[in-house]
């Protein structure tokens, strides 16, 4: 395994926190890919507003992406974030690749940014169990603009 650059953390509870951060890794890549996949496919009335959200959307996700895999180095572990893995590993339902409609893909991504987000949060208790704060308060923020997003999506939705 490669250095680990912090201390007070012990080895087992290293390697379940480095495994929970590929398994979130994972969730990141397909829910990015998935707000791609929209982006690129929707239309429909208010196109150019969803259109452009969504960019902003996947921006704010590869950062995400990107504290992710770089706590996972830092834990000394192997960040996996190839599409290879998400397609394995994700929690998430595969995204339809045949939609247009932009009511079907705000009710898509709502649904798994819903399911990532929780499964972030849980992320976060079991971090905080192993005894990582860092980790802990990493997937809190996360989660935060995970919900956030999520919302930004969901009011372009009906009421």
């Amino acid at each position: 395994m490669p250095e680990a650059f912090v201390s007070g953390i012990d080895d087992q509870s290293r390697h379940k926190v480095i495994d929970l951060l590929n398994a979130r890794l994972a969730d990141m890549t397909a829910l990015t890919l998935a707000v791609k996949q929209a982006h690129w496919n929707l239309k429909g009335p208010g196109f150019i507003g969803v259109h452009e959200l969504l960019d902003d959307v996947a921006d704010r996700l590869r950062d995400g992406q990107d504290t992710i895999a770089e706590r996972c180095t830092i834990l000394g572990g192997q960040a996996k974030g190839t599409v290879e893995v998400a397609a394995s590993e994700s929690s998430m339902e595969p995204y339809p690749t045949d939609m247009e409609a932009i009511e079907d893909h705000i009710v898509a991504l709502k649904d798994r940014f819903l399911k990532v987000g929780e499964m972030i949060r849980k992320a976060a208790e079991t971090a905080d169990e192993a005894g990582d704060p860092d980790t802990e308060d990493l997937f809190v923020e996360i989660s935060r603009q995970i919900d956030k997003d999520c919302w930004f999506i969901g009011a372009n939705g009906k009421q």
